[in-house]
């Protein structure tokens, strides 16, 4: 009796070029975006954007943002048209004095935030406080804005 040995096709071989594929597609698009090596991280990578709470009273808006190492000369604060603007700088100041950075995970540079607000307010009486790296910014809203109660005659 003899036997007939037949070959079958390796698998592996027809799903090489798809493996193939996407090794190529990792390498190109994904790997350039992931950091592995903690030395290759740039410090111009991250933007930098402080956190802020918005509350809204009958009367006015309360903004309050954190903006940790900050002085209140750092920090310009523009109202025009409804729209609130937040801008500022934080700047990095390398100092060589025997020291070597070994990892910089706090963002510097400049930010920008704009807050469109709902509805009319008085940009004349918009009060600012600086204080422990909180700014608090007080919006009046203007007088046509504030709810009124209405009289039934």
């Amino acid at each position: 009796m003899t036997r007939h040995l037949t070959r079958r096709p390796n698998r592996l071989a027809y799903r090489e070029p798809f493996f193939r594929n996407m090794d190529r597609l990792f390498d190109e698009f994904v790997r350039p975006t992931m950091t592995f090596d903690w030395e290759r991280e740039d410090l111009g990578e991250r933007a930098w954007m402080p956190s802020v709470d918005i509350a809204e009273t009958e009367t006015e808006y309360q903004l309050l943002a954190e903006l940790p190492g900050l002085t209140k000369t750092d920090v310009d604060i523009t109202v025009e048209n409804g729209v609130l603007t937040l801008k500022g700088e934080r700047s990095f100041e390398e100092k060589k004095e025997g020291k070597n950075f070994h990892r910089i995970e706090r963002a510097y540079g400049a930010f920008s935030r704009a807050f469109v607000l709902p509805t009319e307010v008085d940009g004349e009486h918009v009060k600012a406080t600086f204080q422990d790296g909180l700014l608090s910014i007080v919006v009046p809203k203007a007088e046509r804005a504030k709810p009124r109660k209405i009289e039934i005659g």
